[in-house]
């Protein structure tokens, strides 16, 4: 069974904002959990973090007040608000838990990983 899934990927316009969903399993409730994306030709790069208290945030420099992380341990999701799309967000967005804080930049440190969503943006 999938223990990480996203959710809400779509095609949008330039300038558009999308929220993006990653349902998990209740074991990654006190998990910090991370975005990553992956465009075409590109490797995976960071795209934000959140502790496992909803307290500590960090975000990676190109989408730094644009996009918004957020979790809902009640819900078992973790969101991905993005704002101000543009065409170098086009990527296919996962989802992944560890463990420490420390590591959330750390792809080798995930546990566990989504299939991703795409989103894709014109202009």
């Amino acid at each position: 069974q999938a223990q990480l899934a996203e959710s809400g990927g779509r095609m949008v316009q330039a300038g558009d904002s999308l929220r993006l969903s990653c349902s998990f399993s209740a074991r990654f409730n006190d998990y910090t959990m991370g975005w990553f994306r992956q465009a075409p030709g590109d490797g995976r790069r960071f795209v934000a973090g959140i502790d496992e208290t909803n307290s500590l945030t960090i975000y990676g420099n190109s989408v730094q007040g644009r996009f918004t992380i957020s979790r809902d341990n009640a819900k078992n999701t973790v969101y991905l608000q993005m704002n101000n799309l543009t065409p170098e967000d086009a990527a296919v967005y996962v989802c992944g838990a560890l463990k420490l804080w420390r590591w959330v930049k750390i792809q080798s440190k995930y546990e566990s990983w989504g299939q991703g969503t795409q989103v894709t943006v014109s202009t």
